[in-house]
């Protein structure tokens, strides 16, 4: 069509420019989208690897790098398996690790002066640890509870035997009977009270001499078994009529005279009762206070005597959640909501894993009862699953916190980690050259352990001697890329060395990026030609952080090149619009 006299263009030509316009300008403007969605998923990798990756820092006091969750049980009170079982299963499945069990001596070794193997009866307890074991457990024992055969009077149940060696010939038994199966006995409970220690005024010296016997006893029968101190009470005393004698002693001044009675070499835990009151737990420590960060004081008693390398794990733990129409006659451990006990439990542990380097596990006291705390006592209120096995506001808690502890990050991890898991046939070793103090070794074939980790690789840290063997490595179930691969397809690291090397880097896989992984190591039972053996030992790992990648400096120059490409044909496109509207301005002045 022709423009008109006036050298305008007509209405159908001048309507045709502007639709051929508009699709220019859509095109630009796609392509400007584009260009800006590129750059977003370019930019999106890199934006967040470079966020902040938390790394776990190696832990080097003893017993400090595991699982915090465990809790008292009372299984050698239910007479029904059933309930043993569910019992032990609800709280595995709320990943509770650890089950601080009560081993009654008075029980075990009740007819009289042990003389043969047989006249121990291990059989109650022994179906409690299958139990503990099956659901992959393990148990702290409180060893106490002295037979009648013991004593020349029997008055009081709860007294020390008369001979101290009685009770250090049945730690002998009992450490040798579950070697390998149990690897931390408590000896005796709250020795600072006057119903523990035989309704008689409290004596610290006498603890540790029992203590002494126990712990010398203990090591005799198996060097790989930790002893823990008995908890102490926390109480600010109470006077015992004779003078300069108690019946409940502080437990700060108690533990200050263990240390005075040369109690040092004869423990390698200190077992702390830490009850939060009424208090949230960050209320501060003071020596009349009690609250849950009392601990703080023993812990710089125990510094104090030059003992700061050694853990503290907590014996009996927790907030109660008595009825609000309870007097105050019957809230002896002060009380807070349902809410705030599940609060405060949660908040304790992660404040003592983040700024106490010596703490290691926390029992919730305690776990389910079996009927004899009634419902008019406060101590009913600590429950984590009431006696029907209804779980309480905390059982739901500590299951969703405890799962996320159990696939190891970045940074250093022992194998106590939560991260790795024990199979039959692996078990503690003490040893001092070890990270951590300890390691863990397998001297039979197929033994398995695994490690569950997210990060870029895997260092293995571990003992290597003239007597170790083949250690089977597999990823997601799959042989690993890198290393060595046997006649059967299994992929292995060589143990072996002429020399012995403690802590040994085992590089394991790397490569992996920031993904989630399964690594399993199986003892083979195989060496090679120059070991004497085929023992396996594990230390720790090191889980690598992924390399972040590199700036997409390519995908910038690009969108911006596409963005001024877009931008200047935009403007070009709106030119002879912006012409015309300036036209018609005119003449219609």
């Amino acid at each position: 069509m022709d423009p008109m006299p006036d050298g305008k263009m007509t209405p159908d030509l001048e309507g045709e420019q502007q639709r051929r316009g508009r699709l220019r300008a859509y095109i630009y403007a796609g392509l400007l989208g584009a260009a800006l969605l590129g750059l977003v998923l370019a930019l999106a990798p890199w934006l967040t690897a470079s966020r902040q990756v938390e790394v776990a820092s190696r832990r080097p006091i003893p017993n400090t790098d595991v699982n915090p969750y465990g809790a008292n049980f009372f299984l050698s009170r239910e007479v029904e398996d059933w309930k043993r079982e569910r019992t032990v299963s609800m709280a595995a499945d709320a990943g509770i690790y650890w089950a601080k069990i009560q081993f009654s001596w008075a029980e075990i070794e009740r007819n009289g002066k042990a003389r043969r193997p047989e006249d121990y009866d291990w059989a109650k307890y022994d179906s409690i640890v299958d139990l503990c074991e099956r659901y992959g457990m393990r148990v702290i024992a409180r060893v106490d509870r002295a037979p009648d055969w013991s004593r020349e009077d029997n008055t009081v149940p709860g007294r020390p035997p008369d001979d101290f060696n009685d009770y250090g010939d049945f730690i002998y038994a009992f450490a040798e009977h579950y070697r390998g199966r149990i690897d931390y006995i408590q000896v005796w409970n709250e020795p600072n009270l006057w119903t523990e220690w035989g309704e008689r005024p409290v004596d610290a010296a006498a603890y540790v001499e029992l203590l002494r016997i126990a712990y010398t006893r203990a090591k005799e029968a198996n060097p790989d078994v930790y002893i823990l101190s008995a908890p102490l009470a926390i109480t600010l005393g109470e006077p015992h009529p004779q003078e300069g004698k108690w019946r409940a002693m502080n437990d700060l001044e108690y533990l200050e005279e263990m240390y005075l009675a040369g109690v040092k070499p004869y423990f390698d835990i200190l077992s702390a009762n830490a009850f939060g009151m009424e208090l949230p737990p960050e209320d501060p420590p003071g020596p009349e206070t009690l609250n849950f960060q009392r601990v703080v004081l023993q812990r710089q008693i125990m510094e104090r005597f030059d003992d700061g390398n050694k853990a503290v794990w907590f014996n009996e733990f927790g907030w109660n959640a008595s009825p609000a129409s309870f007097s105050e006659e019957k809230l002896t451990w002060g009380r807070v909501d349902e809410e705030r006990q599940a609060e405060y439990a949660l908040r304790a542990i992660e404040m003592a894993r983040q700024q106490w380097p010596w703490a290691g596990v926390f029992n919730l006291w305690y776990f389910r009862q079996v009927g004899d705390m009634p419902p008019d006592q406060a101590e009913h209120y600590f429950r984590v699953v009431d006696v029907d096995f209804t779980p309480r506001r905390i059982y739901y808690a500590v299951k969703d916190a405890a799962r996320s502890l159990t696939t190891a990050g970045p940074g250093y991890h022992e194998e106590t980690s939560p991260g790795v898991a024990w199979g039959p046939g692996w078990r503690n070793a003490i040893l001092r050259q070890a990270s951590g103090g300890a390691a863990v070794v397998a001297e039979q074939p197929d033994a398995t352990l695994t490690f569950s980790f997210k990060g870029d690789g895997v260092t293995l840290i571990a003992p290597r001697d003239s007597r170790s063997g083949l250690l089977y490595v597999s990823l997601d179930g799959k042989r690993v890329p890198g290393l060595p691969v046997d006649g059967e397809g299994h992929s292995y690291i060589d143990l072996y060395s002429p020399d012995v090397q403690w802590q040994a880097e085992l590089p394991l896989v790397r490569g992996l990026g920031d993904t989630q992984h399964v690594l399993r190591l199986t003892s083979s039972g195989k060496r090679n030609a120059e070991s004497r053996d085929a023992r396996c030992a594990v230390d720790a790992f090191v889980v690598a952080v992924a390399n972040p990648p590199a700036f997409p400096i390519l995908a910038v120059a690009l969108f911006f090149g596409v963005a001024a490409f877009s931008g200047a044909g935009l403007y070009r496109g709106t030119r002879p619009q912006r012409k015309r509207e300036t036209e018609n301005v005119i003449s219609e002045t």
